[in-house]
């Protein structure tokens, strides 16, 4: 699923992407000749660590505006997903021993930000806690705080090197519905900057809030809407 803003092209087309995992007999596959577009700035979580660069496919490729991720060594993915993808998790993911801010600041310096000075860090991860509404928690601890703050911050580092970007893995998967539904509004509203919000969920209901979605069984798209059509038709 996806929250976009409009946008003339697609930003990630995906051509015939298959993952398949053993071999001959014992082969399993878990994504089978997936071809879409997900509209500029917008599953399984396979399907996301292929689209992020974490997993590569069996077959077919992803295309990152216009850039195939396949080509590139796992060096320069590290360096390319510091720059334009921010990842959130279902768990957080957040380091207990720092606080909110000093999570945030983390990611800076993995990302190896050049659009951000270091002098200039703490003020980038203070204007990334308020744009999530989580500013009074910048001197406090994960262990001090409840899931849905959690994910808040957990947002925040994932918005810290300015990604074009957000991929999110069931990101209200372990929140209770009320925290879910604030953390989801997060999200959506990250759409009027700009960004592409990418998501897997379970929830009918925040599902159905996408402007653009993709329904997995089995491996296969069995319904979309909003999706870009696949650039590719099977041979």
């Amino acid at each position: 699923m996806g929250l976009t803003p409009p946008q003339l092209k697609p930003l990630i087309d995906v051509e015939h992407l298959t993952r398949a995992f053993g071999a001959r007999e014992q082969r399993v596959t878990v994504l089978d000749d997936l071809s879409f577009g997900v509209p500029s700035v917008s599953g399984k979580s396979t399907l996301l660590n292929l689209l992020t660069g974490l997993d590569r496919p069996t077959s077919g490729r992803v295309l990152f505006d216009g850039l195939e991720l396949r080509a590139r060594s796992e060096n320069q993915l590290a360096r390319w997903r510091g720059r334009h993808v921010g990842i959130v998790f279902q768990f957080f993911q957040l380091i207990p021993t720092l606080t909110a801010l000093e999570n945030v600041m983390l990611a800076l310096e993995l990302g190896g930000s050049k659009t951000f000075r270091r002098t200039g860090w703490r003020e980038r991860a203070l204007a990334c806690l308020q744009e999530v509404g989580a500013a009074t928690l910048a001197d406090r601890l994960p262990s001090k705080m409840s899931g849905g703050q959690q994910q808040r911050i957990a947002i925040a580092r994932a918005l810290a090197n300015d990604p074009p970007v957000l991929v999110a893995d069931e990101p209200t998967g372990n929140l209770d519905s009320r925290s879910a539904r604030d953390v989801f509004d997060v999200l959506a509203g990250l759409t009027d900057h700009g960004k592409t919000v990418i998501f897997v969920s379970h929830a009918t209901e925040l599902a159905a809030r996408a402007t653009a979605g993709i329904e997995l069984l089995d491996g296969r798209i069995i319904d979309q809407h909003g999706a870009a059509p696949a650039v590719l038709q099977p041979a």
